[in-house]
């Protein structure tokens, strides 16, 4: 009798147990589907343009059967793509054909450039509720938002036309807001027949004969040649109380250390220079002997302030520009690495960037695309404003490379960039790019005036040569139609 009232006991206890584990595990669970609840919420609310614009997201063919695609102006109110009604069917059409082409980019077969990055507006309509039923009863698509783009479409032919036929790429910022004023990438294609193209380009790309379809600005990845040499120099500065004050090469042409050997572009003998001279004339042999003496690790840091092997602040697709140094590098690399060859790889855009904090007293503003949104009935939906990424440099130092950047302009390698119209600061570059020196591409990047510095211009030309000779004339139309307008 006792065994039985002790089991009865045993087994209250039991399922007592049991329901109180029950109970713990359901309140678990129901804590963690909560948080997963609320997780959910606050990554929908928060990644909202991303999941709308993804190409599986179903929602994007209701909205488009219920609005008309909104249309893209440049900062001045030109129309860079809108949509067109043909009775039953609507054709997205880019007025100025291949002009754009990369930076706008275009909405079939996917989407890319600007029409990829507001897509979430364009497909979105936000005039007034009661139009939008008037719109319902008539069956009238509603209009969608528009978008008004930091572009100017003058300055972009200026570029444009400038390229001419080269394989090249071309970016125009203001120093001192952000905005991307041009963007240009040769090859190019007219946005108005991607899709009776598209064949071909894939087919040309897969087979590396062209690559029409790269935005050359944000995704073409180059070694930097002597442009480079201002890294160096920020390096130096670094090391050296921010003063270049005191140093002397003699320049016979060559650089040897054990068996590395290189020489100045051309076999150019500079003779006796100080830092000045030796930035402006783009000395290779005095700038691996520079780099050789610089603390390695220092160095990679530096890279790491300026954003190599990072993600950039910019909202179009791009590539990382790479490149690591420590102190495992050796002097071989280091002597490569040092004058923009080697290991090193950057895109236009970054070193656009660069160039943008040097003239903005070492400070980057985030570059942008994007001025306002607005409703088809004028409401603004969003503005955007300048916003600082942060600084890059010190100050000292953007004033001690902006003055070895106009010595480069007046006295050196980019002397048919001189203006009586205002004085500009920049840097050449030739870099080469198979191990053959006669095969180089043609760097300039550079600002302007020097002293007020308004846009920054980055410009490579792949395979022609000298950067002296063949970009910074470019350069120079640029400028001169920007200070002119």
């Amino acid at each position: 009798m006792k065994m039985r009232k002790n089991n009865k006991r045993n087994k209250k206890r039991l399922h007592s147990n049991r329901n109180k584990e029950i109970i713990v595990l359901s309140s678990v669970f129901s804590c963690v589907f909560c948080i997963m609840i609320v997780y959910l919420c606050l990554y929908v609310k928060n990644n909202e343009m991303e999941l709308m614009n993804n190409s599986y997201n179903a929602r994007q063919a209701i909205l488009a059967s219920e609005n008309t695609r909104g249309t893209i102006f440049d900062r001045n109110g030109e129309k860079l793509a809108y949509t067109a009604n043909n009775g039953e069917t609507e054709t997205r059409v880019y007025p100025y054909e291949n002009l754009f082409s990369h930076v706008i980019g275009y909405s079939t077969k996917d989407k890319t450039g600007i029409e990829q990055l507001t897509n979430y507006y364009l497909i979105n309509s936000n005039i007034p509720l009661s139009e939008k039923v008037e719109n319902d009863i008539a069956q009238v698509k509603n209009p969608g938002n528009n978008v008004y783009t930091t572009l100017d479409t003058k300055l972009q032919q200026v570029v444009y036309d400038s390229l001419g036929i080269y394989k090249s790429a071309c970016v125009v910022t203001n120093v001192k807001t952000g905005e991307v004023l041009a963007m240009v990438s040769k090859p190019d294609f007219n946005p108005n027949t991607i899709v009776q193209d598209w064949d071909k380009y894939v087919e040309e790309e897969q087979t590396k004969k062209s690559s029409v379809l790269l935005n050359r600005v944000t995704q073409g990845i180059y070694p930097p040649g002597s442009t480079f040499k201002i890294v160096t120099t920020l390096e130096y500065l670094k090391e050296n109380n921010e003063s270049v004050e005191g140093y002397s090469f003699d320049c016979n042409g060559r650089f040897s250390l054990g068996d590395t050997k290189i020489q100045c572009y051309h076999g150019s003998v500079h003779g006796n220079e100080d830092f000045y001279k030796a930035f402006a004339k783009s000395c290779n042999s005095a700038f691996a002997s520079i780099g050789v003496g610089l603390d390695r690790n220092a160095y990679g840091d530096t890279l790491d302030k300026l954003l190599f092997n990072k993600e950039l602040p910019l909202d179009i697709n791009y590539t990382k520009s790479v490149l690591k140094v420590d102190d495992t590098v050796t002097d071989d690399e280091m002597i490569q690495i040092s004058i923009g060859q080697g290991k090193a790889q950057i895109t236009p855009m970054h070193m656009n960037m660069i160039t943008c904090a040097i003239a903005n007293g070492g400070v980057l503003m985030k570059p942008r695309f994007i001025n306002s949104i607005l409703s088809a009935n004028g409401t603004v939906i969003e503005k955007n404003s300048d916003e600082e990424y942060g600084q890059l440099m010190t100050k000292a130092e953007s004033d001690a490379l902006t003055e070895l950047m106009v010595g480069v302009v007046n006295e050196g390698t980019a002397q048919k960039l001189k203006s009586d119209n205002y004085q500009a600061a920049g840097k050449t570059g030739s870099a080469e790019y198979n191990g053959v020196k006669e095969d180089s591409h043609a760097w300039f990047t550079g600002f302007a005036p020097a002293d007020e510095p308004e846009i920054a211009v980055t410009i490579i030309i792949e395979g022609i040569g000298s950067g002296g000779d063949y970009a910074a004339p470019i350069a120079k139309r640029i400028f001169d139609a920007y200070f002119t307008q």
